[in-house]
């Protein structure tokens, strides 16, 4: 079997100093050593001098600056894309990270498919396991079929730069991953699926996707993707899938209207994952 090819991997960083080191960590750990971790500092702290005072010192990593003081992940990853050196990219937010293997198995489904995702493995900052989202049998999503099983974020995928190469729109005030993604379904008519949990999300206090306002910008850009569906914006290579995503975007803002985040769920977490599951399956 041929070597898995090597990876681009994409870190932005604001205020990461407590977390970025067991990002870090889980790849130069992680078991697939062809690689470079592309650190975008969105804060103006040098972590190459973190990661050195961490015992983190490695020639595969390389450190960029996005050039403007907490701009948001787009424009960082954006930075960090352009100057990936390879052709297949990764991207792992500096409070998550990979679980081993992760690399190692979808490197080779990306080169495959263009486009890999995985199961989430949710857990809190100290680690605490909370849910799992996408688990199951590895497969192949279509468009429409996609968001039905990664309800969640979409931060976690692997993809070939030399069949599609899209950036992140700074624009948006959240869902830029999903935005992303059908830039990405503009030219692949499916994505592999790898049910097996090889990503952690950690849900942090306050963070785009969980902190105060984030129901109203949530609310305001699914409204804005449904347009952008209905218009024409967004050309998928399979044409079908617009009505799929257009349905699950129906039913996650019926979901957000209603989601009370201080109510206890997931390890007395209120999760909005716990919360739209239930209407997907119905």
């Amino acid at each position: 079997m041929s070597a898995p090819p090597p990876v681009s991997i994409v870190m932005p960083v604001y205020r990461g100093q407590a977390t970025i080191a067991r990002a870090v960590r889980s790849v130069l750990e992680g078991g697939h050593a062809d690689f470079e971790l592309i650190v975008v500092a969105d804060d103006g702290d040098d972590y190459e001098a973190i990661l050195g005072r961490a015992g983190l010192a490695d020639p595969r990593i390389r450190h960029f600056e996005s050039g403007v003081f907490g701009g948001g992940s787009p424009p960082a990853r954006n930075v960090g894309l352009d100057a990936a050196r390879y052709d297949i990219a990764a991207i792992l937010d500096a409070d998550d990270a990979y679980k081993p293997g992760k690399l190692a198995i979808m490197a080779p489904l990306a080169a495959r498919h263009g486009l890999v995702s995985c199961a989430l493995d949710v857990t809190l900052p100290d680690g605490t396991h909370l849910r799992h989202v996408g688990r199951g049998p590895d497969r192949l999503l279509s468009p429409g079929a996609y968001k039905f099983t990664n309800f969640s974020m979409d931060s976690m995928l692997v993809h070939d730069r030399r069949r599609v190469d899209p950036r992140y729109d700074p624009s948006l005030p959240c869902l830029t991953d999903l935005d992303f993604l059908l830039k990405l379904f503009a030219v692949l008519p499916a994505c592999f699926h790898v049910g097996t949990p090889l990503h952690d999300y950690v849900k942090m206090p306050v963070s785009v996707s969980n902190g105060p306002g984030v129901t109203e910008k949530m609310v305001a850009t699914k409204l804005l993707m449904r347009h952008r569906l209905a218009t024409g914006f967004y050309p998928l290579a399979d044409p079908r899938g617009c009505e799929g995503l257009d349905r699950f975007l129906a039913l996650s803002l019926a979901a957000e209207r209603a989601f009370a985040p201080d109510a206890p769920a997931s390890g007395g977490v209120a999760l909005f994952e716990d919360h739209i599951e239930p209407r997907l399956g119905a």
